[in-house]
C-alpha cells in the first residue's frame, strides 16, 4: 500500500502484482473500498497483470472533504489523473464498479488518450442511465438516491442498518462487516455519500458524458436491484469504438460474486486492447 496525494487529500492504493506487467486500475463503487477486489486481482496477476486499487475520495481516511461540489464527477477524475501521474504510467486499463464504474465512464470520456481499454461492471453509460431515468421506471429503482440527497437524515438511518442491508442485498458476511466497519469512522459516511450528493454538482459542470472513444466491456448482472435492463442494453448506442456487453445470471455485487467472470472479462479486454494498439 502507497500513498498520492492531490489538493490537499491524501489517498491510499494497493499497487500489487507484476510490476512489468499491463497496469490495470480497479475503481470500488458505494460503499466498498479497494478491498472488493481481493477476490479479483489474484486471477488478474496470473494473467500478469499489474493491478492498482485506491481507496477513492471519500473513503481514503486523508481524503474525505466536506461540501457536495468536492464529489463533483471532475473532482473524481482528477483524482484518477493524479493517481496515474504519481504512478509514473502514460495510461492504465480501467475497470470500475458502481459508482467506480461511473468513475471510469467519466475518466475515459475526458482523458481517453489516458485509457487505453475500459471494463465497467454494472453502471451503465451515464447518458443511457439519465435516459433510463426519464423512459423507464430506473428513476423508481433508484429512490435511494434521491433520499441520499437529504443532510444528516441519510447517515442517521443507514448507519446503523448498513452490514445487514448489504448482506440480504448480496453482499458476503465479511465483506459486510468490513465495509461497515470502515464508514463508521467518524465522517466517513458522510463522505461516502457525497457521491450522491454531489449530482447535481456533476450535472452543472458537464463533460464525461458523452459517446465513449474507449474499446469497451459492459458487464451487468439480470438480477442486479440496482440498474435496470434498459439502461444497461442501451449503453451500446454510447460507444463508438469496439464494444462487448456481459450478461450474467447475476446480481449487483459482481466483484466479491462473480470474480472469475469479472477477471476473465477484464482479460479479454485488455488483450483485445493490446492486439490493436
Amino acid at each position: 500500500m502507497w500513498q498520492y496525494h492531490r489538493d490537499g487529500l491524501t489517498f491510499d492504493v494497493l499497487d500489487s502484482g507484476p510490476r512489468d506487467g499491463e497496469p490495470v486500475l480497479l475503481l470500488h463503487g458505494f460503499p466498498q473500498d479497494h478491498t472488493a477486489w481481493d477476490a479479483v486481482t489474484p486471477l488478474l496477476h496470473a494473467a500478469g497483470l499489474r493491478t492498482l486499487a485506491p481507496d477513492l475520495r471519500g473513503y481514503s481516511p486523508g481524503a474525505r472533504p466536506r461540501g457536495r461540489a468536492a464529489y463533483r464527477m471532475g473532482e473524481i477524475t482528477a483524482d484518477l489523473v493524479a493517481l496515474l501521474d504519481a504512478a509514473g504510467l502514460g495510461r492504465a486499463h480501467v475497470v470500475g464498479h458502481d459508482w467506480g464504474g461511473s468513475a471510469a465512464w467519466s475518466l475515459a470520456g475526458r482523458q481517453p488518450q489516458r485509457v487505453p481499454s475500459l471494463t465497467v461492471l454494472s453502471t451503465p453509460h451515464p447518458a443511457a442511465m439519465l435516459w433510463a431515468w426519464t423512459h423507464t421506471r430506473q428513476a423508481l429503482v433508484s429512490w435511494y438516491m434521491l433520499a441520499f440527497q437529504l443532510p444528516w437524515l441519510p447517515e442517521r438511518i443507514v448507519g446503523p442498518r448498513l452490514a445487514g442491508s448489504l448482506r440480504r442485498s448480496g453482499v458476503p458476511a465479511e465483506h459486510a462487516q468490513r465495509y461497515a466497519a470502515r464508514l463508521a469512522e467518524p465522517g466517513a459516511l458522510t463522505a461516502a455519500l457525497g457521491w450522491y450528493r454531489g449530482i447535481p454538482a456533476t450535472r452543472k459542470e458537464g463533460g464525461g458524458g458523452g459517446r465513449t472513444r474507449v474499446p469497451t466491456t459492459y458487464v451487468w448482472g439480470r438480477h442486479d436491484f440496482a440498474l435496470s435492463r434498459a439502461a444497461a442494453e442501451r449503453t451500446a448506442g454510447y460507444v463508438a469504438a469496439p464494444y462487448e456487453f456481459i450478461e450474467l445470471d447475476a446480481g449487483h455485487w459482481l466483484p466479491e460474486n462473480e470474480p472469475q467472470a469479472v477477471a476473465d472479462a477484464v482479460v479479454a479486454r485488455v488483450h483485445s486492447a493490446a492486439g490493436q494498439a
